[in-house]
């Protein structure tokens, strides 16, 4: 049984947390009281997950996207009020790990999708901290069928915008709401872009950069990261841990 501000301590220590300046707190969000002997991890601290977490008597929930983001309402009603409510009923504690996850070079969202995806060279495109990563293929393919591997690795169809008429061998990506780094992406002489979600202009500048942009879903590339973080966690602590699935079509 660890108390949970040595794990928080351990993990802003692991990811670098300092480094960040990021849209919301990154680390222990809700204190609890219980020690932590159960982990339970999931990509967001919405109802569902605290629910599970509670079901399965958890003493904490460490996950991607937690509370308290920047120009949200401050007071604890409502939607978020319930969330929080629900957790100091159970007296569990909260962590969580926004940028500082996406970007780590072996635990982090970019990394274990690049892995996922059997991307070589995987590597941040400028910097330690960039979440702008790129890879190569062992071997080019069609677009169609680097669209087929990442369903087949994800678990869902990705949107494909098909623009090049070459075959793809070099990659950039980055996980998430991640589509406005495509001109970027562009810039590096790659073949492919993929992110998690997609606005109405994406589509377009692929097309006028041409590159071929894949939109894999944010929550489905942003599962990997707190599974592996998870992971790291209970090895060294030695407690319990398991990843909850709350499906999340975007």
């Amino acid at each position: 049984m660890t108390p949970a501000v040595d794990i928080a301590d351990y993990c802003n220590l692991l990811l670098g947390v300092e480094r960040f300046s990021d849209y919301c707190p990154n680390g222990l969000q809700v204190e609890g009281g219980r020690q932590i002997g159960r982990l339970l991890t999931g990509v967001t601290a919405c109802q569902r997950l605290i629910d599970a977490a509670v079901e399965a008597d958890a003493d904490a929930l460490l996950v991607h996207h937690g509370f308290f983001w920047k120009g949200e309402p401050a007071p604890l009603t409502g939607v978020k009020g319930r969330r929080i409510r629900t957790l100091l009923r159970a007296d569990m504690s909260l962590l969580a790990y926004h940028l500082p996850l996406d970007a780590h070079p072996e635990l982090g969202n970019n990394r274990q999708l690049g892995l996922r995806l059997g991307l070589l060279d995987a590597a941040p495109s400028s910097g330690a901290d960039d979440l702008l990563w790129t890879g190569a293929l062992a071997e080019p393919m069609t677009g169609a069928g680097f669209a087929e591997r990442v369903e087949q690795a994800l678990g869902r169809e990705p949107l494909h915008i098909a623009v090049v008429d070459r075959p793809v061998h070099r990659v950039a990506w980055c996980t998430g709401a991640a589509q406005g780094a495509i001109e970027r992406a562009a810039a590096l002489g790659v073949d492919c872009y993929l992110s998690g979600e997609v606005s109405e202009q994406t589509v377009h500048l692929a097309r006028e950069l041409g590159v071929d942009y894949l939109a894999a879903g944010h929550h489905a590339t942003e599962r990997y990261g707190v599974q592996a973080l998870g992971a790291e966690i209970a090895a060294t602590f030695g407690i319990e841990h398991r990843f909850v699935e709350i499906d999340n079509p975007v």
